[in-house]
């Protein structure tokens, strides 16, 4: 307390010695009331009024500083003011005292300064020395202004400054009269205009013709609602490009409600629009031909029946497949195919009119949406057009290609149905017009229609037979006639149907031939007869099965792994002994695919044996190029070679390329044992047809092979294990 009473006695002695000097007692009370009118000012001011000694003890306190630092005057009145200072700002206090005993003023000194609750503030503080009446420095005056809430705000206006200047978003700020005040770095970046070049000019500079102005509608509106607008939409750029940004737009208003500004933050999504784009594309065309594909056909076709209603107008389907496209990917390459379809393409597209509609449907399968049609005539004439082009000679890759189509006709509303039904019924109307010799239109007609519901309805009920386990597997025994071995079975599918009898595949098979359905039931039968050869070989009957394979199910690029697949599953069966039959034709409909799937299978162990050998076009040509084991004659040949020298000849000439090949050869349809003989004497041996044993169930072939006994006009009296049972299993 001594400092106290010494700067209390300071003040007595200047305020006396001030009274003496004035001289009277009315200058006395003037000054007195000039101190009180001092003392008010200094008492009811919000800012920190402090006075302390040199040593830094406080001599004076005033609300403010008890409001600003939390301290009552008590609590602070010859205490160090160092309680006020955080750790690291204890220097100050030196280097302040410094500059008050050299007699300087400190001005406007920002620091912080601890609150009684330790909350550091932020203050700006004036230091000015106190002299006695000699003017020697006694002590010192501090007053000290919160500034803690302008520091914040200084801070938020940085980051915001900051979030501006370097956020990746672009921002753009447009005034109430709806022209551009400023605009960041990122604005200029995306957009590609400068803030220069854009301040003081209306956004409708960024226009782009792919924006349209209902955009501009739906943001006005939802601005006058809501205040606030977000949506999608393109923009061009100075050098014209356009760009898309995702884009927010925020009204500003002040508290009157009056608007100030409107707020934009945009960002770049070109590249996310464009790769939709091209999503949306590919999900709509085919990316060879760049045609519409199934999808978009599909809805194009369903706006073309309402119009063609509305205006009673005719329109047709067409359902084009190229003649001999086969033929062009094994001779030429599938690349040469790739190019030709492409030339094709754009051949037909020449050839139709604007607004009718061109799509690939796969392959080498194309539809036409011919529209606005008067009369039948109108559409012979185009589809007559469409053929002529099609036959056009086309170069591709150096190579003069010449191909023609078939193509299946389907007129609306005479064809009242549903676009996915004049699909079909115009892929109908082409496979007839393939079958009466290619090149050629067929025009759907009624009897068709009943043909292919018919054909619809019998392929719902073989759907319904295979899910209800109707069919079955029969095996026809096939022998070494010389010997009488036993050289394997051949599974065929039977449909035991509950109301029609036992049904063989001729009156079913051909109703699924280009279903799905074909491929469901061929890997049934596939499965089964494996199946079947492990039930024998649980028996001690170790038997070579032969299954047929369509052409639908052996074309799948995905056979080869199914059928390994099976075989790990019955882990037990010899992959030898089994047989895969495909037939002639549909190995030689694409060779270079179906020779890669056969090399797969051989490599599981698999064999292979070509069915209706014979009936095929190019034989001689594609027999080398396939790693088949068996060459099956057809039964065609077998049935008539005992009265028709020409068909003895073509049997002759198979078992003579089969012995040229090192194949081995079975005779389909030995139903005679005069057939039998004929053939032994001609160089087959092995031999399968009713003269040997009919197709039977697989619980009765263990006993039939213990039972076989070969026609002895076969064995031609040999003492062979082939006339005696046991041994005559291969």
């Amino acid at each position: 307390m001594h400092g106290v009473k010494e700067c209390q006695l300071v003040k007595s002695i200047s305020i006396t010695h001030g009274l003496n000097r004035l001289g009277g007692h009315s200058v006395g009370g003037a000054l007195e009331h000039t101190l009180e009118h001092f003392r008010a000012v200094v008492q009811s001011s919000a800012d920190a009024i402090i006075t302390k000694t040199l040593d830094g003890l406080v001599t004076s306190w005033n609300p403010g500083a008890e409001s600003i630092f939390g301290y009552t005057e008590q609590e602070m009145l010859g205490k160090s003011l160092l309680a006020l200072f955080p750790p690291d700002r204890m220097t100050e206090e030196t280097q302040i005292l410094e500059q008050v005993l050299r007699g300087s003023r400190v001005e406007d000194f920002d620091t912080e300064r601890l609150h009684k609750s330790g909350k550091r503030l932020h203050v700006s503080v004036i230091v000015s020395p106190i002299r006695d009446r000699y003017g020697i420095v006694v002590g010192a005056s501090k007053i000290a202004r919160d500034i803690t809430f302008q520091k914040m705000a200084e801070a938020q206006l940085r980051l915001t400054a900051n979030v501006f200047t370097h956020t990746s978003e672009g921002i753009l700020i447009v005034g109430s009269d709806g022209l551009i005040t400023d605009v960041n770095n990122a604005f200029t970046r995306i957009t590609g205009y400068t803030r220069e070049g854009v301040t003081g000019k209306s956004p409708q500079i960024f226009r782009s013709s792919r924006r349209s102005l209902s955009v501009f509608r739906r943001m006005r509106r939802a601005l006058q609602r809501f205040g606030e607008w977000k949506g999608e939409i393109w923009s061009r750029r100075p050098d014209g490009k356009d760009y898309s940004v995702l884009l927010t737009v925020c009204r500003v208003c002040d508290g009157a409600g009056e608007i100030k500004n409107y707020i934009v933050l945009l960002s770049d999504i070109t590249s996310l629009k464009l790769q939709q784009e091209q999503l949306e594309h590919g999900a709509h065309f085919d990316t060879l031909t760049n045609l519409p594909n199934r999808m978009l056909l599909s809805d194009r076709l369903h706006q073309a029946m309402v119009i063609c209603q509305r205006q009673q107008r005719m329109l047709a389907v067409l359902y084009l497949d190229i003649d001999g496209f086969k033929f062009i990917n094994d001779n030429y390459g599938h690349a040469t195919g790739d190019e030709l379809l492409v030339a094709f393409s754009l051949l037909m597209r020449a050839a139709l009119r604007e607004g009718d509609t061109l799509a690939r449907m796969g392959g080498d399968e194309f539809v036409v949406v011919l529209t606005g049609l008067g009369s039948v005539q109108d559409c012979i004439e185009l589809v007559n057009r469409l053929l002529a082009t099609c036959a056009r000679p086309v170069e591709v890759n150096g190579n003069v290609l010449s191909v023609t189509t078939s193509i299946g006709v389907t007129l609306y509303p005479n064809d009242d149905v549903d676009a996915d039904q004049l699909i079909r019924h115009a892929d109908y109307a082409m496979y007839e017009a393939k079958r009466a010799g290619k090149n050629r239109f067929n025009l759907f007609d009624a009897v068709q229609d009943v043909e292919v519901k018919n054909r619809s309805i019998l392929q719902s009920r073989i759907a319904q037979g295979l899910h209800q386990h109707e069919f079955a597997l029969y095996y026809q025994p096939k022998v070494n006639m010389r010997t009488g071995a036993v050289v394997g079975v051949e599974a065929l599918i039977r449909w035991q149907h509950p109301d029609h009898g036992l049904l063989l595949p001729g009156t079913f098979l051909p109703l699924i031939e280009k279903n799905p359905l074909c491929e469901q039931i061929g890997a049934w039968v596939l499965e089964s007869a494996i199946q079947q050869l492990d039930a024998w070989r649980c028996v001690g009957l170790q038997l070579p099965v032969s299954i047929n394979i369509s052409a639908r199910q052996f074309q799948d690029e995905s056979f080869a792994s199914k059928l390994a697949e099976l075989l790990a599953k019955y882990l037990y069966v010899v992959p030898a002994n089994v047989e895969l039959e495909i037939l002639e034709t549909s190995a030689l409909e694409d060779m270079v695919s179906v020779q890669k799937i056969m090399r797969d299978c051989h490599a599981l162990g698999v064999h292979f044996s070509l069915d209706d050998f014979g009936t095929g076009y190019s034989s001689l040509t594609y027999l080398a190029r396939l790693p088949v084991s068996t060459l099956k004659i057809d039964q065609s040949f077998i049935r008539d070679m005992l009265v028709d020298a020409g068909n003895s000849s073509i049997v002759k000439g198979v078992i003579g390329l089969a012995e040229a090949f090192n194949r081995k050869v079975i005779a389909e349809g030995v139903e005679t044992t005069a057939h039998g003989t004929a053939l032994l004497s001609l160089g087959c041996e092995w031999g399968q047809g009713y003269a040997i044993a009919r197709p039977m169930a697989a619980e009765q072939i263990p006993a039939w092979v213990s039972d076989w006994q070969a026609p002895p006009a076969w064995t031609d009296g040999q003492d062979s294990p082939g006339t005696k049972r046991g041994a005559n299993v291969c």
